[in-house]
């Protein structure tokens, strides 16, 4: 099984699924802001590739955080502000067949789904 997860109005999301799609790779979509985040998945996928990795600091709902949530983020705190504001999650995190991957790239998408 496939899945694909972000926010259906995100550029690279599009991209990720235009190339999903294009290469006849059949996935399910879940949406963030629609179907909400589960902290057992989000601790699951920490494990695998660090909540430095899941935090986006680029984005705008980050930027928007009070300064007292930015400072001396570690994991515990940083999975709680990704439960509580999900559209920080760095996307999109595919999981297909048992790995993991954050962000899109056509090469890397090829890797895994060989």
């Amino acid at each position: 099984m496939t899945t694909l997860y972000g926010i259906s109005n995100c550029d690279t999301i599009r991209k990720a699924k235009k190339w999903l799609s294009d290469h006849q790779i059949e996935f399910s979509f879940h949406d963030y802001r629609k179907d909400g985040i589960d902290k057992n998945w989000l601790v699951n996928i920490e494990k695998q590739i660090g909540w430095e990795t899941l935090l986006n600091k680029r984005g705008t709902t980050y930027r928007q955080l009070p300064e007292s949530d930015k400072e001396q983020v570690d994991k515990d705190k940083a999975l709680s502000l990704l439960v509580a504001h999900p559209a920080m999650i760095k996307r999109p995190i595919l999981e297909h067949k048992g790995s993991v991957l954050c962000g899109f790239t056509p090469d890397k998408y090829q890797e895994v789904i060989e």
